[in-house]
């Protein structure tokens, strides 16, 4: 079987599935063998499996799941295994490992490739939680020097690079600011430094982005995001191509960390995959409306969104994805108190951490995702307070840009007061003062 991840008309062989077709059926092909078989994967809860009989031959390692060989749940189960066989065809790998969140899939990725001793180089501009644990578990307790740099140039990535170099982690595009890394670039310093690569695709997701095809040697993947989609569920998931790699993480999944994805969060990711293409299209087409009117608006200093011709990578983006997703985020002109007006007004959009669900959120980074990081690295990193990041959802876009609409009306009207409350107060004490002076002649 030919895995052709992508949606385009144009297909070379025969056999190949377009991206649309893997979403809604891949790993989850009806078993007939009893006459009957269940359209979707059944919610295997078991923790445990019954075997025929002692087997001294055979080892945990050659338990094979495509042959229905299970013996424990945290091994290998037959839910997450259709997860595993799914994601791996969309980003076009050989192998997928199922975490129970994001971060469980990154710290695996991350664990296989570096031993103490090692040197890691990432991009400065990476999740806040990512960041931290690079630093705070890598660099702080397990001797692996990290330093983070701007991976927007590529020569400064080169730069950073050491003979005992051993992987190189990038996220594009980066979470809060949307910057960009040229992964086939990214791929070639990594290589010609005798290191591996790794990307955080969970901004784009596999229709969008597939970084394997671009050279990168893991992508991972938080399916709580765009995957699943529905903001019900915790995940994370880790593809590769190279079978010793993926033994490495494989071990670390289900023995030497055992963080795997369980049976009922395997099954909802299942379940949203089925919609991914046609939930990230119209994710897009509301960011990109969204983005539009915000760049527009006296009241917004900056957006960052790579559809628009104004982001700085915007040719790279057409380069190297399929689309822009449907993240942005933008800085109000003004201050925190602003901030806090804008996001207070809104009705349609939740004011929560996370992303990728069908309903639009808004979260304030400097106070909430990124808040583990110092304010002078924020501040370093571009990260002010009044930046504000926005997933956005499948809601109609006009019922979305009127929200923003009552965000902005409420930032106008809290100055408005203010200043009235302020002219007030200084009107209240100039009479005051002429009272006092009156006494004081009289």
């Amino acid at each position: 079987m030919v895995w052709l991840c992508m949606s385009s008309e144009n297909l070379s062989e025969s056999d190949a599935k377009r991206f649309e077709t893997l979403a809604v059926t891949h790993g989850e092909e009806p078993d007939l063998s009893n006459g009957v078989g269940d359209v979707t994967s059944p919610i295997h809860l078991a923790s445990t499996f019954a075997v025929e009989g002692i087997d001294m031959n055979t080892a945990l390692e050659d338990l094979d799941p495509d042959a229905d060989e299970f013996l424990y749940t945290r091994l290998s189960n037959p839910t997450r295994h259709a997860v595993e066989k799914r994601v791996a065809a969309l980003e076009g790998g050989e192998h997928a490992m199922a975490f129970a969140s994001g971060t469980s899939a990154i710290v695996a990725a991350v664990m296989a490739a570096v031993e103490p001793g090692d040197h890691v180089v990432a991009f400065d501009d990476l999740y806040g939680g990512t960041n931290t644990m690079l630093k705070e578990l890598f660099r702080d307790k397990l001797n692996v020097a990290v330093d983070f740099v701007d991976a927007t140039d590529p020569e400064t990535v080169r730069s950073a690079m050491r003979p005992e170099t051993s992987l190189v982690w990038m996220e594009t595009p980066t979470n809060p600011l949307l910057k960009l890394c040229d992964i086939e670039a990214m791929a070639d310093i990594a290589h010609e430094g005798g290191a591996l690569l790794g990307v955080d695709n969970t901004f784009m997701g596999p229709y969008f982005q597939r970084p394997l095809e671009l050279g990168a040697d893991v992508v991972v993947h938080s399916t709580t995001k765009y995957i699943n989609g529905h903001s019900d569920s915790l995940g994370g998931v880790a593809v590769v191509s190279d079978d010793d790699y993926a033994q490495e993480i494989g071990f670390l999944q289900q023995v030497g960390m055992g963080n795997v994805m369980a049976p009922f969060d395997a099954y909802m990711v299942l379940r949203g995959l089925k919609t991914l293409p046609l939930r990230m299209r119209q994710h897009e087409t509301n960011a990109a409306e969204v983005a539009a009117y915000l760049e527009s608006h006296d009241a917004v200093a900056a957006v960052h969104y790579p559809g628009l011709e104004s982001h700085p990578q915007h040719e790279l983006a057409d380069e190297q994805m399929d689309g822009h997703g449907g993240v942005l985020s933008f800085e109000i002109d003004g201050d925190l108190e602003d901030v806090e007006r804008f996001v207070a007004a809104l009705e349609e959009f939740t004011l929560a951490v996370s992303l990728g669900g069908v309903e639009s959120l808004i979260e304030h980074p400097a106070s909430m995702t990124h808040s583990p990081l110092p304010a002078e690295e924020r501040a370093e990193l571009g990260i002010t307070d009044a930046l504000l990041r926005v997933s956005v959802g499948v809601e109609h876009p006009k019922d979305l840009l009127s929200d923003l609409e009552r965000g902005f009306e409420a930032v106008e009207k809290g100055r408005a007061n203010a200043a009235d409350a302020e002219s007030g107060a200084s009107e209240a004490s100039d009479e005051s003062d002429a009272s006092e002076a009156s006494a004081s002649m009289d």
